[in-house]
């Protein structure tokens, strides 16, 4: 349903090929720091950003002959994070990845796979500048980063009008759990979609950042999984969550029936958890609407916070030329090519006040705009050591007590929680 978090099954063109940049290895890492020359990059298989970095490219080899940058799709395979974590293993991945998921960053650190940014004179300031305090997220437990912020998707609530009429709504009130459940019953009691929402049932650790993790940003004000070593989703707070999703399971308002295709285009759901690359998924199929994701008490819309769905863009460790693959990293993210990504995706750059900085966009292109105010209040994947074990152990504990009603849920996020603090201090 969703072209969700770069750890997705993908299938993709290309195939995985040794770098004339690389070699073996990273050689001398201040001598590779300052080096020029020829690199290679590769960037995701979605339409819009293959366009956009076809003329990013072409921009930065016009201007330099002898620091050509060839570019392509990200390798065939059964996911993104193996095919990147294989190039690492074998010593021949890219310079850049413009398609590194925050979860993976930790996983590829340990392997040695990852330049830090930092070791540039002026890395630190450039990604803090850039990015605000957002970047602060995605430092690494040693305080580097390892990972350039570059593009969101804050996650919210679109919903189907049409079917929302065909129930008598005409303004959703969708804002509290309560009024989310009373719209839910509305819609699937006068048959407007099969269910009120659809997020995906299925086990895959990743499938918690688009039920679970957006509402718990909400309704935390903010809250990571895990902070200060410790897991946080036991809390009054996170039973709050998933007592709401374990109703929405229970009163068949969502459905534990994994879903091929897309059910919101489809009109078996009437609402999706998503962000905004889905905008020209949805155009001429939907006639949509978006709100924030719900709290238990309501909050203005200012005060919402959500997950990020993010991809950054990573330096590999067998780069040789590093010296250019820095600089294209900053030509790749300047204001410029940033307004140019925005303009061919929709995807919100991970930089200060994106609204004022591309306000002609979004005066042109109004749909937008809600999302780049809720791209200020974004909360990314803990940047932390076993970060996919993780995941799959809170989501193994989601799936049994939430989805299925096999476990009570708040016994299940505790015992969860407990497992969680051991991989911590393993780490």
């Amino acid at each position: 349903m969703k072209l969700q978090a770069g750890l997705l099954a993908v299938v993709l063109a290309g195939s995985l090929v040794a770098c004339g940049d690389s070699g073996g290895g990273s050689g001398d890492a201040d001598a590779a720091a300052k080096a020029r020359g020829p690199i290679t990059i590769w960037y995701s298989n979605n339409a819009e950003e293959v366009a956009w970095g076809k003329q990013m490219v072409a921009a930065w080899n016009a201007e330099h002959a002898d620091q050509k940058v060839t570019a392509q799709e990200i390798p065939t395979g059964k996911s993104s994070e193996e095919v990147i974590g294989a190039a690492i293993t074998a010593g021949n991945a890219p310079c850049l990845i413009f398609n590194t998921s925050p979860a993976s960053v930790s996983q590829f650190q340990k392997q040695g796979g990852l330049v830090a940014l930092d070791s540039f004179p002026d890395g630190k300031s450039y990604i803090e500048d850039r990015s605000g305090d957002v970047a602060q997220q995605y430092k690494s437990t040693d305080g580097k980063y390892y990972q350039l912020p570059w593009k969101s998707n804050p996650v919210m609530i679109f919903y189907n009008k049409k079917a929302f009429a065909k129930a008598g709504i005409t303004t959703p009130a969708l804002g509290t759990y309560d009024e989310f459940l009373a719209t839910s019953r509305k819609v699937v009691a006068a048959k407007a979609a099969k269910v009120a929402i659809y997020p995906a049932p299925s086990n895959e650790f990743y499938q918690s950042w688009f039920d679970f993790y957006p509402l718990y940003a909400a309704e935390t004000g903010g809250k990571q999984l895990i902070e200060d070593g410790k897991s946080t989703f036991a809390s009054d707070e996170g039973k709050r969550v998933a007592g709401f999703w374990r109703t929405m399971y229970q009163d068949k308002l969502a459905s534990p029936e994994k879903y091929t295709g897309d059910a919101f285009v489809d009109g078996t759901s009437a609402m999706a958890v998503v962000g905004p690359w889905a905008i020209a998924t949805y155009k001429g199929k939907v006639d949509w609407g978006v709100v924030p994701v719900p709290t238990s008490a309501g909050k203005p819309a200012s005060e919402i916070h959500t997950f990020s769905d993010a991809k950054n863009v990573g330096m590999y460790s067998a780069c040789k030329n590093r010296g250019t693959a820095w600089d294209v990293l900053k030509f790749a993210t300047s204001k410029d090519q940033d307004g140019k990504f925005l303009a061919a995706t929709g995807q919100m750059p991970l930089r200060k006040d994106v609204a004022a900085t591309y306000a002609d966009y979004f005066a042109k292109n109004p749909d937008y705009k809600v999302f780049a105010d809720q791209a200020s209040r974004t909360v990314e994947v803990p940047n932390v050591a076993n970060s996919i074990t993780i995941w799959q152990t809170f989501r193994d504990a989601y799936s049994k007590s939430v989805i299925f009603g096999q476990q009570d849920v708040g016994e299940a996020l505790d015992g969860a929680a407990q497992k969680v603090d051991q991989l911590v201090k393993q780490s």
